[in-house]
């Protein structure tokens, strides 16, 4: 729906995302507000302002309860046109709609703002429970900070503690529109189409897909440990923040995952992956605040050491959330930083000017002092909130940087993410779309459990071939390929027709059962459970189980593929009016040229056998990869010369209206 409403509702689509006629969609999903499980998101669609060199229509999405109250009030979704000219707020109780003055509001950060529209909307949710739009709920609020307001290209969307909608900017377009944040509150309900079966299609995961406390298969999941994996489909945030101090999980609505934590000192604002991670670069190393006391034993020096650590890593992260940056954008220029800084190019009195102290790199006042620069456009953070590969450019040093891989933007000016030059469905679909795709589906099974195996130093839980046996059983309409796993060089790996049916199966599943439907990244697709009998996840029996009970509409998984499909070239043709062409899709130079240095795991087929491999030393082949475009323009229907989609194509999927269009604008493929 988002990507309908744009398209119908922005004319001209080669605009800036600051421009005042950008569109831009807030969906809920069919099932938010429901018990299905991971599927309370947010999708936000428009022209992303972060996107180089051209500004993307793109995608962010955030989770929490945004998305649920949205519904409870009874909207499907929210699109935001125009600008204002003085700092409002929308402010949504129910039916009643409004638009409220945040002269006030302007200048806050992000908790500052929630707090105050919590307090101002309270009439509502404290005084009378007995009447009828009684709740004792607060609002749901997604909103800006400082970054945002300065239009940043790297500003964030914020909801409650630890849910962002971080990639593309749009935090700053909402900047841009003065817009500083949308507050909604719902006391009713909507109709389910099939009750029971949603009851018995919740016990029925609960039974076979969710860690059972009181009989875990595996016993005393740890973080770090296969053990852990017992919990649910994937890792979240409870592997990335280990708990040293009290705390408690904390889910998205309805979600079995909980992913989120909440700290006994309250510092962190309930946030996971990667705005945790980041500090990971100070991992080892000690805060600048706080000592332990004299006299302490050396067990209580180690614990208040482990403990000051993990509270840095949270105030951190913290700061990354009050002031609404996009975390990513923070490791690309952390890293690109010092390397520049290593080169002798920046610092004080260097070509590029930048007063931050480098022989604290490692320390939580550098960090804090390098978020802050940012939020604020002070000195060299004015380029930085342009996002690293802009401020590159402006440095004159982007095509040195990008092609010696210091500036690790491999496609779009988004950062690498997964390894590019590997796992490939990632980063095909990455050149392919908009942005980095952050599709974790075929990472954790294929990528993930066998690194931590593999740290824990001990045997895979799944061999390689038992892995993409069970994969290539669960991805309709694909089904029965092993081989679209094979990450390895060879005649059935990354630059074959397996891989192309893969990337596709990527996109169409992302587009529709996740982005559209709405289930989580971190829980689906469920391909393998180490919880459920026979280690096999729920997916593809469990999307439409859920969807069906709500919808009643009898959606089958291969449908919603087509679908996905569907939504896949409808925004491919968006992109195309932007100016979008086969010879744009290339990676920057260091993935073709600079082997891989780190150990990737996942698994290849050499030799007549599979085996989980390294991967070391493997860069990405050019011709090779072109060859591979090739060979999926023909899976997808889209001309090889271009990447343009065809009338064909558009027209079997019900697309005429967009075939129309880009034939008006000379841009339609030919078959």
């Amino acid at each position: 729906m988002g990507s309908a409403i744009f398209w119908d509702l922005c004319p001209d689509k080669s605009i800036s995302g600051f421009d005042p006629r950008n569109v831009i969609t807030i969906m809920s999903t069919p099932l938010a507000g429901t018990l299905s499980p991971g599927s309370s998101r947010c999708e936000v669609q428009g022209i992303g302002p972060q996107g180089y060199p051209i500004e993307w229509f793109t995608w962010s999405n955030f989770g929490g309860r945004f998305a649920a109250q949205l519904k409870y009030a009874g909207w499907d979704g929210i699109v935001i046109e125009g600008r204002s000219d003085t700092p409002v707020w929308v402010n949504i109780v129910n039916d009643q709609v409004t638009l409220e003055n945040a002269h006030d509001l302007w200048g806050r950060d992000t908790r500052e703002t929630q707090q105050e529209i919590w307090r101002r909307v309270s009439g509502h949710n404290s005084e009378d429970l007995t009447q009828a739009d009684g709740t004792s709920q607060r609002p749901a609020v997604l909103c800006i900070g400082q970054a945002g307001e300065k239009l940043s290209r790297i500003a964030a969307l914020i909801h409650d503690g630890g849910n962002a909608a971080g990639q593309g900017g749009f935090g700053g377009v909402f900047g841009a529109k003065n817009l500083k944040a949308i507050s909604v509150l719902g006391t009713g309900g909507f109709r389910i189409a099939d009750p029971r079966a949603l009851m018995e299609s919740w016990l029925w995961y609960r039974a076979n897909f969710v860690y059972n406390v009181d009989a875990p298969i595996l016993k005393s999941p740890k973080p770090n440990s296969p053990g852990f994996f017992s919990v649910n489909n994937s890792p979240g945030g409870a592997m990335v923040m280990k708990a040293v101090e009290p705390s408690r999980p904390h889910a998205c609505h309805a979600c079995p995952l909980a992913c989120h934590r909440r700290t006994a000192s309250g510092i962190g604002d309930e946030s996971f992956c990667m705005p945790t991670m980041w500090p990971l670069h100070f991992m080892f190393s000690t805060s600048d605040s706080e000592e332990p006391a004299s006299g302490a034993s050396e067990a209580d020096v180690k614990a208040f050491s482990a403990l000051k650590l993990a509270r840095a890593r949270y105030r951190i992260a913290e700061l990354i959330q009050r002031y609404g940056i996009n975390c990513f954008e923070l490791w690309v220029a952390d890293i690109y930083l010092q390397g520049l800084f290593k080169l002798g190019i920046l610092g004080e009195d260097k070509p590029i000017r930048c007063d931050l102290p480098f022989d604290k790199w490692d320390s939580d006042s550098f960090k804090e002092g390098l978020i802050r620069m940012i939020a604020e456009r002070q000195g060299i953070g004015d380029d930085m909130a342009e996002g690293m590969t802009r401020a590159a450019v402006k440095w004159g040093r982007y095509e040195k940087d990008s092609e010696d891989g210091i500036l690790l933007t491999p496609y779009w000016g988004y950062f690498e993410h997964y390894e590019p030059r590997v796992e490939v469905e990632w980063s095909y679909g990455s050149i392919l779309s908009a942005r980095d795709t952050n599709d974790h589906g075929l990472n954790y099974p294929l990528y993930t459990i066998p690194r931590v195996c593999q740290e824990a130093k001990i045997e895979p839980i799944l061999s390689a071939e038992e892995t993409v046996e069970i994969i290539s059983r669960k991805v309709p309409p694909f089904n029965g390929d092993p081989f679209m796993f094979d990450y390895g060089e060879g005649p059935t790996g990354i630059y074959s027709q397996n891989k192309a049916k893969s990337t596709a199966w990527g996109r169409r599943y992302g587009l529709f059962w996740k982005n559209s439907v709405g289930y989580c990244d971190f829980l689906w697709p469920s391909f393998i459970n180490i919880n459920a009998p026979g280690k096999l996840g729920a997916t593809p029996e469990g999307e439409p189980k859920f969807l069906n009970a709500v919808t009643g509409q009898g959606i089958s998984f291969l449908e919603g593929m087509e679908i996905g499909r569907r939504i896949w070239n409808l925004d491919r043709s968006i992109l195309v009016l932007q100016g979008r062409r086969r010879d744009m899709e290339v990676f920057t130079g260091y993935v073709f040229g600079n082997p891989i240095s780190w150990p990737h795991i996942l698994p290849i087929y050499e030799n007549g056998q599979w085996h989980f491999s390294d991967n070391l030393g493997r860069t990405l082949d050019k011709d090779r990869f072109e060859e591979w475009k090739t060979l999926f323009f023909e899976l997808e229907g889209w001309d090889k010369s271009s990447g343009w989609p065809t009338r064909g194509t558009l027209e079997q999927l019900g697309l005429a209206k967009v075939a129309d269009e880009l034939q008006n604008q000379g841009k339609l493929g030919v078959r």
